[in-house]
């Protein structure tokens, strides 16, 4: 007798009440013969090819399919490569419908292009085609659950595209039920087969678990070419599309959107969108940074708030679009080297416009951010602190440089704080105040910021 993990697969003699494979709780079952892997039939979409030498296959250099959204564009690496299969994942509602769906329209101006629904009716599908203002003769849409028909449409209209939504509302006839690993994982490999074969690229949407990442088994990680995370909160209407794999491309590029009545409109300058308006008069607390999201530099305003604990015991520690940990170590390096006892002070930090900053280029400006709070201290509007700050309170350099530099000129700020090690600068005309320093209490004492 043998038990299963029904979120990703894995086998155990005896039943235990946490997999060792995925961590999750309550996830063993007894394992039937229908879960046991049998080899299948090689499915008729596939067409039979023997081993040739590596020499003898033929190559042509096809152009990327542009999905006429450049913010996809950049996070697929250029457009959509013919064959290739993406899966696309986030929390209900985020909006991956309304962006594939768009996606389709565009695709549609290339030729036939296939959208299969298990969770809506044409009718709703429809609903949201004209809320966006979206009208195609050439994009079919199929509403159903059934994978062999969905594949027997797939193969009759030979389209340029075919959208999924989602891998866990579709399932084989006779198979198991909808969601099972079985059912995620079989229909991954026959669509990402019929892809393969007919050179047609293939968009699947997948559901994500609490902790956020795809449900289901591994394997559909590994069959597919590009997996990218559609993120954004509920109270916002920010999206974020974070590529995990990228077998064409980077996965260090960010896509940006805004959720808007008529569907997604991209944010074109993120720094605009992100910073402190140079008109606005500056608070403390207040402190702009400029974060490297792969080659794209992007201005973003970080705020502090530090104030007297009210209450006994430890203070508050609170961060938004920051990384916890980091800030901790952050606050011991200002405690220790700057002697700064802020152990009966509450601390928030927010990063404005729901951004997320994970590089340790901020941690200048995030001390910056603390202190200015901390004495009510202005930091001069129009300027800009970039760096890392070691443990010993030094301030070391950072990638990309000139890159920032470029973007915070375009944006028209004064005065860029950056490392005094970084290579590269010398002889370079800039229209901006470069201020070079060396460690944080350098810093600290050209902003007066008394310590």
């Amino acid at each position: 007798m043998a038990y299963k993990c029904t979120n990703c697969g894995f086998t155990s003699v005896e039943w235990l009440g946490r997999c060792p494979q995925c961590g999750e709780w309550d996830t063993f079952a007894r394992a039937t013969p229908t879960d046991n892997d049998k080899a299948p039939d090689e499915p008729e979409e596939v067409a039979d090819e023997k081993p040739r030498p590596l020499s003898e296959v033929s190559f042509d250099r096809q152009e990327r399919l542009s999905t006429q959204i450049g913010e996809l564009d950049r996070v697929l690496g250029g457009g959509l490569i013919p064959g290739s299969v993406v899966l696309l994942g986030g929390e209900p509602g985020i909006g991956k419908s309304t962006l594939l769906l768009q996606v389709a329209e565009n695709l549609a101006a290339e030729g036939q292009v296939l959208y299969i629904t298990g969770e809506e009716s044409a009718r709703q599908v429809k609903m949201r085609a004209r809320r966006l203002g979206l009208s195609s003769d050439d994009l079919m849409v199929y509403s159903g659950i059934s994978l062999e028909k969905s594949i027997k449409h797939l193969i009759e209209i030979d389209p340029v595209c075919v959208v999924v939504d989602s891998i866990q509302s579709i399932r084989s006839l006779g198979g198991s039920t909808l969601g099972s690993t079985k059912q995620v994982r079989e229909l991954g490999q026959r669509f990402t087969r019929a892809a393969k074969s007919r050179e047609i690229t293939t968009l699947l949407i997948g559901h994500v678990t609490k902790s956020g990442e795809f449900s289901g088994p591994k394997t559909i990680e590994h069959l597919v070419d590009v997996t990218i995370y559609f993120e954004g909160k509920r109270d916002s209407n920010l999206r974020t599309l974070r590529p995990a794999k990228n077998r064409f491309g980077s996965t260090r590029s960010l896509g940006l959107f805004q959720m808007k009545e008529k569907g997604l409109e991209e944010i074109l300058n993120p720094s605009r969108f992100f910073s402190t308006n140079s008109n606005h008069e500056n608070q403390p607390g207040n402190v702009t940074v400029c974060s490297m999201e792969g080659t794209r530099p992007i201005l973003v305003e970080i705020q502090a708030l530090v104030t007297k604990a009210s209450y006994g015991g430890s203070p508050q520690r609170r961060t938004t679009g920051l990384d916890y940990n980091r800030v901790s170590l952050l606050f011991a390096v200002l405690s220790k080297r700057n002697h700064l006892n802020l152990e009966e002070f509450d601390i928030y930090l927010n990063v404005v416009g729901g951004f997320r900053v994970s590089e340790t280029a901020a941690d200048l400006g995030i001390l910056t951010a603390v202190l200015s709070s901390f004495y009510d201290v202005k930091i001069p509007k129009e300027t800009v602190i970039i760096g890392e700050v070691g443990l010993s309170g030094e301030v070391r350099a950072v990638k990309n440089l000139k890159d920032r530099i470029s973007e915070t000129e375009k944006l028209g700020y004064r005065t860029l704080f950056v490392p005094a090690n970084n290579q590269g600068l010398n002889g370079t005309e800039l229209s901006l105040n470069l201020e070079k320093v060396k460690d944080i209490s350098d810093t600290f004492s050209r902003l007066k910021l008394e310590v």
